[in-house]
């Protein structure tokens, strides 16, 4: 892989106006933090490799994201990473270069992430074996969605059932009427756009 690829730079040229800023910035500070660094783009995104995945960042209509692919075994004494929505980053959906990090801290985060990789320390997913889990029916409610998005729902049909369930658990989970909403609102954003529940973590 080369260290700069083009196609993050399609990718940016191609972002919402607020979000370029925040795409350059990202990129800049990874490759200044950790020259070994190379880029590629894996799930139509720009991802930062070093021996595997270190982080990656991404850009919608209205947020941009940013996020360490072993996020949870990075030392976060002040409990800055968000473990919250994947489409969401490490550090929550960002729409200006306030809502970051110091690039201080940021580069402490890109150091940490490489000595991960660097040390064939593996994070975040445990795999645990067990018996297959009970098919989840559809809701109503994200049936009602889905036939109004026809490539959402042409590329949940497509899934593999552990995917579908992925899906359908998160949504079916969710402990309020506005947190089921934002989820299936998620859910359809990352469909159209080809992706498992869990694209963040492959």
């Amino acid at each position: 892989m080369e260290k700069y690829d083009p196609r993050i730079d399609a990718y940016i040229e191609k972002a919402a106006d607020f979000a370029k800023p925040i795409l350059l910035h990202i990129r800049q500070l990874v490759h200044g933090a950790a020259p070994q660094i190379t880029e590629t783009v894996k799930w139509g995104m720009p991802f930062f490799d070093y021996k595997g995945p270190v982080c990656q960042m991404a850009s919608f209509k209205q947020h941009a994201a940013f996020g360490f692919w072993k996020a949870t075994s990075l030392n976060d004494p002040q409990g800055i990473i968000n473990a919250g929505e994947a489409a969401a980053g490490s550090f929550g959906r960002i729409t200006s270069l306030a809502d970051l990090p110091s690039d201080e801290i940021l580069v402490d985060f890109i150091v940490q992430a490489v000595a991960l990789n660097e040390n064939g320390i593996k994070g975040n997913l445990k795999t645990v074996p067990g018996t297959p889990k009970a098919e989840i029916p559809m809701p109503d409610y994200f049936a009602a969605v889905l036939l109004k998005e026809p490539k959402a729902l042409a590329v949940f049909e497509g899934f593999s059932a552990s995917h579908k369930r992925e899906y359908l658990e998160w949504i079916t989970e969710a402990k309020t009427e506005a947190t089921r909403e934002k989820r299936m609102a998620t859910a359809i954003e990352w469909l159209t756009e080809g992706k498992s529940r869990n694209w963040k973590y492959k």
